[in-house]
C-alpha cells in the first residue's frame, strides 16, 4: 500500500542515468531533504492535498478576451476588501454631532456627525487615506460594471444553460448584493449628497402600503434621519454583505471548476472536450499579472480622477439638498423610474397611497427579476435538457440577443431619466421635454431595439451563409475570357466553415395535431399552447436563416463558382 502510494504520487523511486538511486548523493549517502519538502510531505500525509490538487491544477481553461470580464469582477472585489479594511481602521460610524476643527479650514466651526468628521480626517490627515478612499470608490463602480457586462456576456452567448443555471442565480444575487452594498457604503460618510440619497430611499420605503412606516422606523430607529442609521449601515456594509458575497464568490468559482469552463465554437471543441491552457502554471501566471494590471489601473484612477469629494458637499442637513444630486450610475436606473413617473396618488379612509413612488419602487425588482428567471423560461420553452459547454454566437439566437439589447436600452433610457436635470442643464433642453422623452421611450425604445437587433442578427446570418458557400471577398478583380469582370473569392478553410456552421437549428416545440389518427380530439393544456406560441416566436419561421447544406456547398464548388 505504501509503495503504491509513493509511485502514484511521483515520489523518489527508480534509478538515474548514471546508476545512482534517485534521491542519493554522489557518495551513495541519502540526499538531505529540504525543510519545504518535509513540510509538504507531512501535510500531504495528513490532509491528502496532493491527490486532490493534482487533477485540478492541470485543468484546461480556454482563451478569449471576454472571459477576463469575470476576472475583473473578482479582482475588483478583492481590492474592495483590502481597501475597505484599511478605511475601517479610521472611520467612526457614529451619528453623534460634533463641531469640526480640523485640517479643512472652510468647514471649521461647522456642526457635523462624527462619521462625516472621520471621513474628512481620512481624506486630509491619514497618510494615503484619500487615495485609498478613491481607489475603494472606483473599485466599487468597476465591480458593479464588471458584473453587469460579465452577465450580459453570459446571457448573449447562452452560457447560463444547463448545467449552469444555479451559477447564473449566484451571479445575479452577487449583482443585487453589490447594488445594496454600494448604497450602504455610499451613505456612510453622511455628507449632503449621500444624505440626499438616503432620504430618497426612505421616501421610497414610506410608499409601501401599511408596512412602509414600520419598515422606515425599524431601519432608521425612529423619525428620519435619526442617529441609528449610520451605525446600522456600517456592520451591514463591512461585515454582513461582504461575508455573504465572499461565500457566493467561492461557490461560484467552485462551480466553474466543477462544470468546466465554457468555450466558443471551433475545431476540436465540443461538449466533452475543452481546448485551452492548463490552470497551472500558464493560467495562474496570466491571472496574477492581470490582477496587478487591474490594481494598477484602479490606483491610477484613484490618484488622478477625483470621485466623491465629500468636503465640497458639506455635512448632511434634513432641510438642505445638493443641486444636481445624482446616485452612482448603477442606481440611476431606479431613480429614473421614480423621476419620470407621474405623481399619482390615491386618498381614502384617512390614508394616502403614493402610486407615483410605489409603482416604480416595485418595478425595479420586477425588471431585475426578469434577468434571473430567463434561463428557466428558455429551458421550459425549448425543452432542451442537455448539457451545453460550447457557447452560442449571439447572431445565431436573434430573439435572445434582441431581448438582451432591449433590456440594456431600457436601462439606458431610465439612466437618462435619473439625470434629467443634469442632461437638461448641459444640453440646454427643457427638463419636461426630457421627462416626456423618457416616459415614451420606456415603452418604445426597447421594442425598436429588439426589432433592429433581430434584423441585424438575421443579416449577419445571411452573410455567414454566403461566406460559407462562396468564400471571402478577396478584393481582386479578374476578367474572364468573354470580357466579364468578376471579383475573386477565396474559399474558407475547413476550420472557418466549421465555426460558422456548427450551431444547431432545432425545430421549435409544437403541440402536434389536435386530433389523433382515430379521430379523437387531444386535450392540450393552456401551458402547452403558451409554450408552443413562445417557441414559434423565438425559434420559428423567420427567426433563423437556414444553414448551407453539404449538397449546396458541393454543387457550388463542383461548378467552380469560386472564381
Amino acid at each position: 500500500m505504501g509503495d503504491a502510494r509513493e509511485i502514484n504520487s511521483g515520489r523518489n523511486t527508480g534509478t538515474s542515468e548514471n546508476g545512482r538511486t534517485a534521491g542519493s548523493s554522489p557518495a551513495g549517502r541519502p540526499a538531505e531533504v529540504g525543510k519545504g519538502e518535509r513540510l509538504a510531505d507531512w501535510a500531504d500525509g495528513r490532509l491528502g492535498l496532493y491527490a486532490q490538487a493534482k487533477p485540478n491544477l492541470r485543468k484546461v481553461f480556454p482563451e478569449h478576451w471576454s472571459f477576463m470580464l469575470g476576472e475583473i469582477c473578482l479582482y475588483s472585489f478583492l481590492i474592495l476588501i483590502l481597501t475597505g479594511v484599511y478605511l475601517t481602521l479610521f472611520f467612526e460610524p457614529s451619528g453623534v454631532e460634533v463641531v469640526y476643527n480640523g485640517s479643512y479650514e472652510p468647514l471649521n466651526g461647522v456642526i457635523m456627525t462624527r462619521a462625516y468628521e472621520s471621513t474628512l480626517d481620512i481624506s486630509f490627515d491619514v497618510r494615503g487615506g484619500l487615495l485609498i478612499r478613491q481607489i475603494h470608490h472606483w473599485a466599487a463602480l468597476v465591480f458593479v460594471a464588471g458584473m453587469l457586462v460579465h452577465m450580459m456576456r453570459v446571457f448573449f452567448t447562452g452560457a447560463f444553460r444547463k448545467p449552469r443555471e444555479v451559477n447564473w442565480v449566484f451571479g445575479w444575487t452577487l449583482l443585487m448584493l453589490g447594488l445594496i452594498t454600494g448604497l450602504t457604503g455610499y451613505s456612510l460618510p453622511d455628507d449632503l449628497l449621500s444624505g440626499t440619497g438616503v432620504r430618497f430611499a426612505q421616501g421610497a420605503i414610506l410608499s409601501v402600503p401599511v408596512l412602509g412606516t414600520y419598515l422606515s422606523f425599524f431601519l432608521f430607529g425612529g423619525e428620519f434621519p435619526g442617529h441609528d442609521i449610520i451605525p446600522r449601515f456600517f456592520p451591514i456594509h463591512v461585515l454582513l454583505l461582504p461575508g455573504i458575497m465572499l461565500g457566493l464568490v467561492v461557490v461560484h468559482l467552485i462551480l466553474v471548476f466543477y462544470h468546466k469552463h465554457t468555450q466558443y465554437p471551433g475545431p476540436g471543441r465540443d461538449e466533452k472536450s475543452v481546448v485551452g491552457m492548463p490552470f497551472m502554471p500558464v493560467y495562474t501566471a496570466k491571472a496574477g499579472g492581470f490582477f496587478f494590471l487591474v490594481f494598477g489601473a484602479l490606483s491610477m484612477m484613484g490618484a488622478i480622477a477625483t470621485i466623491n469629494p465629500v468636503w465640497a458637499f458639506g455635512p448632511y442637513r434634513p432641510d438642505l439638498v445638493t443641486t444636481g444630486a445624482q446616485p452612482d450610475w448603477y442606481l440611476g436606473f431606479s431613480e429614473g423610474l421614480i423621476r419620470v413617473m407621474p405623481g399619482w396618488e390615491i386618498n381614502g379612509w384617512g390614508h394616502t397611497l403614493q402610486l407615483g413612488v410605489f409603482i416604480p419602487f416595485m418595478l425595479f425588482p420586477l425588471i431585475m427579476m426578469a434577468i434571473v428567471v430567463y434561463p428557466f423560461i428558455e429551458t421550459w420553452i425549448t425543452g432542451d435538457k442537455r448539457e451545453h459547454h460550447v457557447l452560442d454566437r449571439p447572431r445565431n439566437v436573434p430573439t435572445r440577443t434582441g431581448l438582451g439589447v432591449a433590456w440594456l436600452s431600457l436601462y439606458g433610457v431610465l439612466l437618462i431619466g435619473g439625470g434629467n436635470d443634469i442632461v437638461a442643464m448641459h444640453l440646454h433642453l427643457s427638463i419636461n421635454t426630457i421627462t416626456w422623452f423618457v416616459r415614451i421611450g420606456f415603452f418604445v425604445v426597447p421594442v425598436l431595439a429588439f426589432v433592429v437587433t433581430r434584423r441585424i442578427c438575421l443579416g449577419l446570418q445571411r452573410r455567414d451563409r454566403e461566406k460559407v458557400l462562396h468564400g471571402r471577398e478577396s478584393g481582386l478583380v479578374k476578367r474572364l475570357p468573354h470580357g466579364e469582370f468578376v471579383e475573386v473569392h477565396e474559399p474558407l478553410t475547413q476550420e472557418q466553415r466549421f465555426a460558422l456552421t456548427q450551431h444547431e437549428q432545432a425545430p421549435p416545440y409544437d403541440v402536434g395535431p389536435l386530433v389523433d389518427a382515430n379521430g379523437v380530439t387531444r386535450r392540450v393544456g393552456p401551458s402547452h399552447r403558451l409554450r408552443a406560441r413562445l417557441a414559434r416566436a423565438m425559434y420559428g419561421p423567420g427567426t433563423q436563416i437556414p444553414k448551407p447544406t453539404v449538397e449546396e456547398y458541393r454543387e457550388l464548388t463542383s461548378e467552380d463558382h469560386h472564381h
